[in-house]
């Protein structure tokens, strides 16, 4: 008994090392011919930034031999993009295309029409960003409970914007803000919605609106400018490097936290050897110290998900955000 214990064993750890062999030399053989990554929103918003950095990193590693293209395909939160892939881009070896929260709370909230999870491949992460609140750098509002006493007192009188659609990630992030605050209905919190975050924050600096619910690493190049001023950020505890001076939700007394993953999909139809090949490079672009670096000068945090776990990850993401979409009365 033991001894066919023992050779199963070793059949199986043989059978296992060809497989992982196996795939290896598949995703080593597949190169993009013309690697290509839809960003699902105008350019200056989170998704933008991940296709643009990740691109030109994936070259800059040696990891893709050509340069990615980067097209903005807004409208819908995400929902344009997503269905373009489906029934237009579904066979596409070479197609990437960037996710987040925002996209798996649209997906929760079934408001990309016929369209689900499974139609599609899940990359990898490449991090997880955590949410900020910001005003324009000469408002009068000095922090996140005079912000949300505003609310609170008169809804009518701040206007706050996001680059995901109503009932999207960042119209949930403030509201969950107003949630902790103690604001009742928070149904009364005014949202508009843009495409993208880059466009929200110029409504911001136009004066269209009081105040801007996004991501640390949108957020970053205006805070930068000087354009912006970051109230509060929605993490556990300070972030480290450029964001350390800003404070978070919960030193102000607002118990609220969002972080935002980033990654990608792929289309459904992709083979098995450019999928294999696609999730490799990920995961050595996110091994490297340039990726280390650049998360640390953008405020992302930790995330390290590669194919099934990454699925599995956006699967549970997507029950979780359907489950506090109903809870909030976004969703039936």
């Amino acid at each position: 008994m033991i001894s066919m214990i023992t050779k199963a064993s070793r059949l199986t750890i043989a059978a296992a090392f060809v497989a992982t062999f196996a795939a290896g030399a598949q995703a080593q053989g597949f190169t993009p011919e013309s690697p290509e990554c839809i960003a699902p929103a105008n350019p200056g918003g989170g998704w933008d930034f991940t296709c643009r950095q990740v691109g030109k990193m994936l070259q800059d590693e040696g990891l893709i031999e050509k340069t990615m293209q980067v097209v903005n395909l807004a409208g819908g939160g995400g929902g344009v993009a997503y269905a373009e892939v489906v029934n237009k881009r579904n066979d596409s070896n070479d197609l990437i295309v960037a996710a987040s929260s925002a996209t798996a709370t649209r997906l929760a909230q079934g408001a990309y029409p016929g369209n689900t999870m499974d139609q599609v491949r899940w990359l990898a992460s490449v991090g997880a960003d955590y949410g900020v609140i910001a005003v324009a750098a000469d408002s009068e509002i000095k922090d996140l409970p005079e912000l949300l006493e505003k609310i609170k007192t008169d809804p009518t009188s701040i206007s706050v914007a996001g680059g995901s659609a109503v009932g999207g990630w960042d119209h949930l992030k403030v509201l969950i803000a107003a949630n902790a605050y103690g604001i009742d209905d928070v149904r009364t919190v005014k949202y508009i919605a843009f495409d993208g975050g880059g466009e929200a924050v110029t409504q911001l600096l136009a004066g269209s609106v009081q105040a801007f619910t996004g991501d640390a690493s949108e957020a970053k190049g205006f805070v930068d400018s000087g354009d912006i001023r970051v109230i509060a950020v929605l993490s556990p505890e300070r972030l480290e490097g450029d964001f350390a001076s800003f404070p978070t939700a919960r030193e102000q007394g607002v118990d609220a936290i969002g972080a935002n993953w980033r990654g990608f999909y792929a289309p459904g139809g992709m083979s098995d050897e450019a999928y294999d090949a696609w999730v490799s490079k990920i995961g050595d672009l996110y091994a490297s110290d340039q990726w280390k670096e650049v998360m640390a000068n953008n405020g992302l945090a930790p995330l390290d998900l590669q194919g099934a776990d990454f699925e599995a990850f956006v699967a549970d993401n997507v029950a979780e955000i359907a489950a506090i979409s109903r809870e909030i009365g976004i969703i039936k």
